[in-house]
C-alpha cells in the first residue's frame, strides 16, 4: 500500500508540473518563432543560395546565444512585473530611457515594414493585389488584439506558430532534387566551419553573417517578451518553466531557420547549371517550380515557402507592433495590457492600429527592389543596435537590490557579455570590411 500510495503520488506531482509548464509556455515560444519573420526567412533564402550550407554552423551558437538573452527577460519581469521600457527609465533614468525606446521605435517600425512587405509579397504569388493584403491584414491583426483578453491573444499566435514548420517539408523535398551529390552528409559537413568563402566576397560573407544574428536575436524580442511576461501574470515561482518555454523557443526557431537554409542551398545554390540568386523568400518562392520540377514538387514547396512567408510575416507584425505599444504604453503612463478593453486603454491600441498603417503603406509604394534592399539592410542594423539593448538587460539582471536572488550568476555573466563582444567585434569587421573593399 505504501508503494501505491507513494506512485501515485509522484505520478500526480508529475502531472502538476506538466500543468504548470503547459500553462506557462507561450511568451518564449512566441517571441522566438515570431522572430523567424518574414525579413528573417529572406535573410535565410539569401544565405543558404548564396553559401550552400557553409553557415549552418552558425545556428549551433545562435541556439544558447537567444536563450541567455531571452532568459533574462523572464526573470525580469517576473521578479519586477514592469517592461523593460519602464525598468531602463527606473534603473538609468530619462535620458538612457528615451535613447532605448528611441532605438526600439525605430527598427520596430523598420522591421514592421519588412513584415508586410514579406505578406504582400506572399499573397502576391496567389494573385491577391498589394492593397487587398494590406488592408485585411490590418483589419485581422487588429482585431487579434482587442479581444480584451492575453489568454486569447496568446493561444491564437501559437496556433499560427504551427506555420512556421512548412519550410522542414519544403526542405526535405529540395534535397530529393538530387542537385546534392552527397546529400545528407553534405549538409551535416556545414555544421562544422570552415575558412572558405565558396566565391563569396569576405564583406557579402559578413553582412550575412550578421543578417542572420539580426534576425535571430533583436531588440524588439527584449521588450516583447517581458512585457508579454508581465501581461501574462508570471511570478517567481513561474521562472523555471519560463526558461523552458524560451529554450524550446529558441531551439525550434534555430531549428526552422536552419531547414530554410537547406530548402534554399539545395535548389538553387547546388543547381546543376550554376548557383542561381535570389534576394527575397517570395523570388525563391516564385523559382522553385522551375529548379525542383520533378514529381511536381518545386510547386508544392512554392506553396509552402508561400504560405510559411506569409504566416512569418503576420506573426512578425503581431509581436513586433505590440513591443512598440506596450513600451510606449508604459512610458507615457497609459494602460498597456491586452487584459483591458479598447475603452479601457484607448491610447495603447491606437498607437498599435497606426503604427501597422504607417509600416503597410511602404509596401504598396516601394518597388520590388527596394523591398529587398530594405529586408536585408533591416536586419544588419537591428544587429548594430543590439549590444545597447544587450547592456542595459544584463546592467538590470545585476542589479541585487532590484533583482535579489534572482541576479545573474558569474556564468551567466561570462555568457552574456561574451554575445555583447561578439557582436560588436562582428559589426566592427562588417564595418572594416565595406570601407576596405
Amino acid at each position: 500500500m505504501y508503494w501505491i500510495s507513494k506512485t501515485f503520488h509522484r505520478v500526480s506531482r508529475l502531472r502538476r508540473r506538466w500543468l504548470i509548464l503547459l500553462a506557462v509556455l507561450g511568451p518564449g515560444i512566441i517571441t522566438m518563432v515570431a522572430d523567424n519573420d518574414a525579413g528573417g526567412i529572406s535573410t535565410y533564402a539569401q544565405t543558404g543560395a548564396k553559401t550552400g550550407f557553409r553557415l549552418l554552423w552558425a545556428f549551433i551558437l545562435l541556439v544558447p546565444m537567444a536563450y541567455y538573452v531571452q532568459e533574462m527577460t523572464v526573470r525580469l519581469g517576473a521578479v519586477t512585473k514592469r517592461g523593460h521600457a519602464e525598468a531602463i527609465f527606473d534603473g538609468f533614468g530619462k535620458f538612457w530611457g528615451w535613447f532605448s525606446i528611441f532605438d526600439l521605435v525605430l527598427i520596430n517600425w523598420l522591421t514592421l515594414v519588412t513584415e508586410y512587405i514579406g505578406m504582400t509579397q506572399a499573397m502576391r504569388l496567389f494573385g491577391v493585389p498589394e492593397w487587398i493584403t494590406y488592408a485585411g491584414v490590418t483589419v485581422l491583426l487588429t482585431a487579434i488584439v482587442i479581444t480584451g483578453r492575453y489568454w486569447t491573444f496568446e493561444k491564437i499566435t501559437l496556433f499560427f506558430c504551427l506555420f512556421n514548420l512548412v519550410y522542414i517539408p519544403a526542405a526535405i523535398w529540395a534535397m530529393q532534387t538530387g542537385n546534392v551529390h552527397a546529400g545528407w552528409l553534405e549538409v551535416g559537413k556545414g555544421f562544422i566551419p570552415r575558412a572558405e568563402l565558396g566565391g563569396v566576397t569576405a564583406s557579402a560573407m559578413l553582412m550575412l553573417i550578421m543578417a542572420n544574428i539580426g534576425t535571430t536575436i533583436t531588440p524588439w524580442q527584449i521588450f516583447f517578451q517581458q512585457s508579454a511576461v508581465v501581461d501574462k501574470g508570471m511570478d517567481i515561482k513561474d521562472v523555471k518553466f519560463g526558461k523552458i518555454d524560451t529554450f524550446v523557443g529558441s531551439l525550434v526557431t534555430c531549428i526552422v531557420a536552419a531547414f530554410i537554409i537547406i530548402a534554399t542551398a539545395a535548389a538553387f545554390h547546388y543547381f546543376p547549371k550554376g548557383a542561381i540568386s535570389v534576394e527575397s523568400a517570395a523570388e525563391t518562392a516564385a523559382k522553385l517550380p522551375e529548379v525542383m520540377p520533378q514529381n511536381g514538387w518545386g510547386q508544392w514547396a512554392k506553396v509552402l515557402f508561400a504560405i510559411g512567408l506569409f504566416d512569418a510575416g503576420l506573426l512578425g507584425a503581431l509581436c513586433i507592433s505590440l513591443a512598440t505599444s506596450w513600451a510606449i504604453g508604459e512610458v507615457f503612463g497609459w494602460a498597456h495590457s491586452l487584459n483591458r478593453s479598447v475603452r479601457e486603454a484607448p491610447w495603447f491600441y491606437v498607437f498599435y492600429v497606426v503604427t501597422l498603417l504607417s509600416a503597410g503603406m511602404v509596401s504598396l509604394i516601394a518597388s520590388i527592389r527596394v523591398q529587398d534592399a530594405i529586408t536585408i539592410f533591416v536586419q544588419v542594423v537591428a544587429v548594430t543596435l543590439l549590444p545597447a539593448a544587450l547592456v542595459f538587460l544584463i546592467l538590470l539582471l545585476n542589479d541585487k537590490p532590484l533583482m535579489g536572488e534572482h541576479t545573474n550568476t558569474r556564468w551567466q555573466n561570462i555568457v552574456n557579455w561574451t554575445i555583447v563582444v561578439f557582436v560588436i567585434v562582428m559589426s566592427a569587421a562588417f564595418g572594416l570590411s565595406v570601407l576596405f573593399t
